[in-house]
């Protein structure tokens, strides 16, 4: 049977190199599940392959749309499955990989469908972010554990079900799997939390010499899209305001992109179909603990 292999784990963990590594042994493109990465004028932010490694494998979803194109996690549903129709006529194993929890699980298990819920016409984002999360936070903690907390439309849409509904969002979602014609391989890399703390800090610390300050004040005009409600670009968009100086900047987005982590961690855990991996491990060793495994799941479905 033809095989998903999803490679997840929170920011700043490894999951791209072990991702190239594994594409190559197995003669796979990567798609990436990654909700930034698909915008093409913010690849520093977005820690996004380089030149280099998308010339080792190739990607798919990676700088394919503009800042101004609206995207979401239904659309990648439709485009990845569509895509991968088409790749599985030539490929027996796929690999996918990202850190956005809700698109991988849009492709894993489909999302919920709540278009028969009466919607308000009241712009609720022009309310602002911070409005957004308090009112998420208090109408559906359960939610506010797991959403991505700097994107306003996701925060906008929670706000709207719970106000037409008087119920939580989460509480509405039936968390029923759709089937998919082909067998999904969850691998999850992971370090030690402080090992991983400190990797993003000094990650973040090779953005901004790569030149991350300089790709945010090019996109600095169209600050209020949606795209760019990102942790990265805002904390920068706000130092150029005058709310704060650099160093605060860079200061933040690092605490920021932990907490991210924090919370992709959580996410990732409930899921208790996922093999998880020692980032410090060789490569060669977690390739053939990969290999293990998708052997082993071959057996089981036959």
């Amino acid at each position: 049977m033809k095989t998903l292999l999803l490679i997840l784990g929170p920011t700043g963990v490894g999951k791209t190199e072990l991702s190239l590594r594994v594409a190559e042994h197995l003669q796979s493109p990567i798609l990436s599940c990654d909700s930034r990465q698909i915008y093409r004028a913010i690849p520093i932010g977005t820690a996004a392959p380089t030149a280099d490694e998308l010339a080792r494998v190739r990607h798919y979803f990676i700088g394919t749309h503009a800042l101004e194109q609206t995207y979401n996690a239904g659309q990648y549903e439709h485009d990845a499955l569509e895509l991968m129709e088409k790749l599985f006529q030539s490929h027996d194993t796929l690999v996918m990989t990202g850190g956005s929890m809700l698109y991988a699980d849009a492709v894993c298990n489909g999302l919920d469908d709540l278009k028969t819920v009466e919607r308000t016409t009241v712009n609720l984002r022009e309310k602002g972010l911070e409005w957004l999360q308090s009112e998420v936070q208090r109408l559906d903690p359960d939610y506010w554990e797991r959403v991505d907390r700097n994107n306003p439309a996701r925060l906008a849409h929670c706000v709207e079900i719970c106000y037409a509904t008087g119920k939580p969002y989460s509480s509405l979602l039936t968390h029923t799997v759709k089937e998919r014609p082909f067998r999904i391989v969850k691998i999850g890399l992971e370090r030690p939390r402080e090992e991983l703390y400190d990797r993003i800090n000094r990650r973040v610390n090779r953005m901004i010499a790569d030149g991350l300050e300089q790709e945010a004040r090019a996109v600095y005009p169209l600050r209020k899209l949606n795209s760019l409600q990102t942790v990265g670009y805002r904390e920068l968009f706000a130092y150029f305001d005058g709310e704060y100086d650099l160093a605060r900047a860079i200061e933040l987005i690092q605490q920021n992109s932990r907490h991210y982590a924090k919370r992709q961690m959580t996410w990732f855990r409930r899921d208790k179909t996922i093999h998880w991996l020692n980032a410090n491990e060789p490569y060669e060793k977690n390739i053939h603990l990969i290999d293990d495994l998708l052997r082993s799941d071959s057996l089981q479905e036959e």
